[in-house]
């Protein structure tokens, strides 16, 4: 005689919107599903905070951090400049001082040799 009944069918007690709970037919319920993991790979070097770690670490404010870190890349800024232009004019007086020495040369004849012959002369013994 029970072979034809029917299978049972699963029943899930399920909380309505009002606060009630209620008998549900697992059929007719939604399909559970799993969060979605996301995985987000972020390519950045952290930030550089030594500045930070050693003007915490002797005690000093918050106002010594931030002027550490937005005075620090100026001042490396500032430095390259100034030791590019002094590069830079380090190399124009030599150009022109060859230049003078050449000129020296072919214009002043043996007393234009003589005289450069004689800055070669102290330029080698420095």
């Amino acid at each position: 005689m029970d072979q034809h009944l029917p299978a049972p069918r699963a029943v899930t007690v399920v909380q309505l919107p009002d606060g009630t709970y209620s008998y549900a037919d697992a059929a007719y319920l939604p399909a559970q599903q799993a969060p979605q993991q996301i995985v987000q790979h972020i390519h950045q070097a952290p930030p550089d905070r030594t500045v930070q770690r050693i003007a915490l670490g002797s005690g000093v404010g918050a106002g010594a951090v931030a002027a550490g870190v937005y005075f620090g890349p100026l001042l490396v800024g500032v430095l390259t400049a100034i030791a590019a232009n002094l590069a830079l004019l380090a190399f124009l007086a030599a150009v022109m001082a060859w230049g003078v020495v050449t000129v020296v040369k072919s214009i002043g004849g043996s007393e234009g040799k003589a005289a450069a012959k004689s800055v070669s002369r102290s330029r080698r013994r420095r």
